[in-house]
């Protein structure tokens, strides 16, 4: 099943949707946020009361494959864990290239 994702623009709006998330029913286990850089990933996660996708959404294979991916194919991955197909996977790694923020939710 594929999971509802939004892009936004900063931690802000980040924070602003998955407040709507919350207020629709979805947990903060439900809820995850992606960036470019792995550590915004933890903070804005930490910010905004959501999860980061990791071994229960991939798999630990995937987990520990993403340690020797390049940053663009482990996201890729991790919003292909999501639900999403190669195309939306790729569209959405190259919006977080510049900067955007991925906030995905899935029951």
């Amino acid at each position: 099943m594929k999971a509802y994702a939004k892009l936004v623009n900063n931690g802000l709006e980040a924070f602003d949707v998955v407040h709507d998330l919350h207020r629709q029913g979805y947990s903060e286990k439900e809820i995850y946020v992606l960036a470019h850089e792995r550590d915004r990933t933890e903070r804005l996660a930490e910010a905004v009361d959501a999860n980061k996708v990791g071994i229960a959404e991939e798999g630990m294979f995937d987990t520990v494959a993403n340690l020797f991916r390049n940053r663009g194919d482990a996201l890729r991955h991790k919003i292909q864990s999501m639900g999403f197909d190669q195309h939306e996977a790729s569209m959405y790694e190259a919006e977080l290239d510049t900067g955007k923020v991925l906030v995905m939710a899935r029951h």
